[in-house]
């Protein structure tokens, strides 16, 4: 067995292999090419019951990113379920009590009310590893980082594609310098993302990405 990144709870860690094992059956049965138009109300009303969880090899990376930038205060855009914003919070969890440093948070967004009701239950079985550290935000992200975001360290993109350029215009202003910004699904889902990527693409933006090899693609996008 592979080694996980991941300093937790033999209990935290069985809890994260039955939800994704959850993710990926539901997922498995999707026929993706026949689904209605993302962020249409077809479209939102068949998701409504379904994960659609980051990949765990995928979340052990973003984990160990944020351990290794030390990152403190992170934007997770598409919350869902909640299962990588356990790891977010983790990770983010274990900076503070390195550091000895009681300022930072996961602010986590979902517009759906039963997801981030199922996200928050999710949480709770976690327990006091990740406690306190997750500002759920639940609404349509374009009005819910508007306000109150602070410095931020890291972005998680892992929400439908129309939605990932509105909300990365809106964390901007907050990056720091040398911030991350995660974008799942690039390759499987690339025409979704030709806004995004000619927006950081373009000259003097102040980005640059890379593609990893993960599946469907993962896109690591600096702020320099």
């Amino acid at each position: 067995m592979a080694p996980t990144p991941l300093i937790a709870t033999p209990q935290l860690l069985e809890l994260l292999q039955g939800l994704h094992a959850q993710s990926t059956t539901q997922e498995s049965s999707l026929k993706w090419g026949t689904l209605p138009a993302q962020c249409s109300d077809e479209f939102d009303t068949l998701m409504r019951d379904k994960f659609i969880a980051l990949d765990q090899d995928k979340c052990e990376l973003v984990y160990h990113l944020l351990r290794s930038i030390n990152a403190k205060t992170v934007v997770e855009a598409g919350t869902s379920f909640g299962v990588s914003t356990i790891y977010l919070a983790l990770a983010v969890a274990q900076n503070l009590a390195r550091d000895g440093d009681g300022q930072g948070r996961v602010i986590a967004t979902e517009k759906e009310p039963s997801k981030a009701s199922q996200a928050q239950a999710n949480w709770a079985r976690a327990g006091s590893e990740i406690e306190g550290v997750i500002d759920l935000r639940v609404g349509d992200l374009r009005d819910t980082l508007t306000r109150d975001l602070g410095v931020v360290d890291f972005v998680l993109l892992d929400i439908w594609t129309p939605l990932a350029l509105p909300a990365l215009k809106l964390v901007q202003p907050h990056l720091r310098r040398g911030a991350i910004i995660m974008t799942d699904n690039t390759l499987k889902a690339g025409a979704g993302y030709e806004d995004l990527f000619a927006y950081i693409d373009a000259e003097g933006s102040g980005f640059r990405r890379i593609t990893l090899p993960y599946e469907g693609g993962l896109d690591m996008i600096v702020y320099q």
